[in-house]
């Protein structure tokens, strides 16, 4: 899963970007809201965690902007204004969840999960397709009761195939989400991934549409 943080203050920035990447979450930072507003506006993000008081561009014009061009990924506002009144504001300009400053981390990563749930159709925080059985709290899987450790790329491809289970999601697409603005793209490191990730979950949990993409489902998939 990949996610915009659009923060200036250097150290909640920092915080955040540590303990989003410590959840396995590939983050993309800028510290202002014209980087914002351009890095929401060009590139597929899984969800974006907002800042309101960013400089040149505030964050609420920022998100108005993206609504308007039809940017609909989940938006977390963070903000040190914690009246009521600016809340609702934040929400009816389009954001999804709105967290008022100072705040505990575990709230956030918390409520972050729950947004990609929600974008996705999943209901719960542990992810099951068949016998895989992924708990995003604690970013641990079982197969068959049997756990599996997984590198952080690994799991961000398996939490993104799961998250769209019975969805056939295109090599573009993963390409998008598994890696961040600044990395080197190649569709054989996919390839590559998704063929480690098979061998360590074995059965056929992974299938393969030639010339589409990749399928993970409860159809497919075999102990």
């Amino acid at each position: 899963m990949r996610i915009l943080l659009a923060e200036d203050d250097p150290r909640i920035a920092r915080d955040v970007g540590e303990a989003l990447t410590a959840a396995h979450y590939v983050v993309d930072r800028v510290a202002d809201g014209e980087a914002a507003w351009f890095n929401g506006d060009v590139e597929d993000y899984d969800a974006v965690v907002l800042d309101l008081g960013l400089p040149q561009l505030d964050g609420l014009t920022v998100l108005r902007r993206w609504r308007a061009a039809g940017r609909n990924f989940p938006v977390l506002i963070l903000s040190a204004r914690g009246s009521w009144s600016e809340r609702v504001e934040g929400i009816d300009s389009g954001a999804d969840d709105y967290l008022p400053k100072p705040f505990r981390m575990e709230e956030l990563l918390a409520r972050l999960r729950a947004l990609l749930r929600r974008n996705t159709g999943q209901r719960s925080p542990v992810l099951e397709v068949g016998t895989l059985r992924l708990d995003t709290r604690q970013q641990r899987l079982t197969v068959t009761g049997r756990p599996v450790i997984l590198t952080p790329q690994e799991f961000r491809l398996l939490s993104y195939l799961m998250h769209h289970a019975e969805r056939v999601v295109a090599t573009g697409e993963l390409i998008e989400h598994l890696y961040g603005h600044d990395a080197e793209r190649d569709s054989n490191a996919v390839e590559v991934l998704v063929g480690r990730l098979r061998r360590k979950l074995g059965g056929d949990f992974i299938e393969t549409r030639r010339g589409f993409g990749y399928l993970i489902s409860n159809a497919d998939s075999s102990g």
